[in-house]
């Protein structure tokens, strides 16, 4: 019988990559997560253990822009967008990337590309 061990070797990845990655007060961690249906954007400072903002498609103001499409890389632009707002808003120009064992493709890409547009520096 064969497993699914896609979970098991995401979390390996995620706690690989999180050894060297600290986010601060001044240059927080944006962490994604990514699920079949939704993606998720937090800022989070790694000192002072508290996320400083956040987006997801989950959100209504999102969820009505996209007309219930929430799985998808438009979706996840328009949350790239949304973090990239709400950092600026907070004062925060740069961040540190963490894709959270997730490869850097598809949707997780669309959603740091967009951030970057939108002027987020990492």
């Amino acid at each position: 019988m064969l497993t699914n061990n896609r979970l098991p070797r995401r979390i390996l990845r995620r706690k690989r990559v999180r050894k060297t990655l600290r986010g601060t007060d001044a240059k927080p961690r944006l962490s994604v997560f990514r699920s079949a249906r939704h993606i998720y954007a937090q800022l989070i400072s790694d000192e002072s253990g508290k996320t400083i903002a956040s987006a997801s498609t989950v959100s209504t103001d999102v969820r009505t822009a996209l007309s219930g499409k929430t799985g998808n890389k438009d979706a996840a632009a328009k949350v790239g967008e949304l973090i990239a707002k709400r950092a600026g808003d907070a004062g925060i120009s740069s961040v540190v990337f963490d894709r959270n064992g997730f490869l850097y493709h598809g949707r997780v890409q669309c959603l740091a590309d967009a951030a970057r547009e939108a002027g987020l520096k990492f």
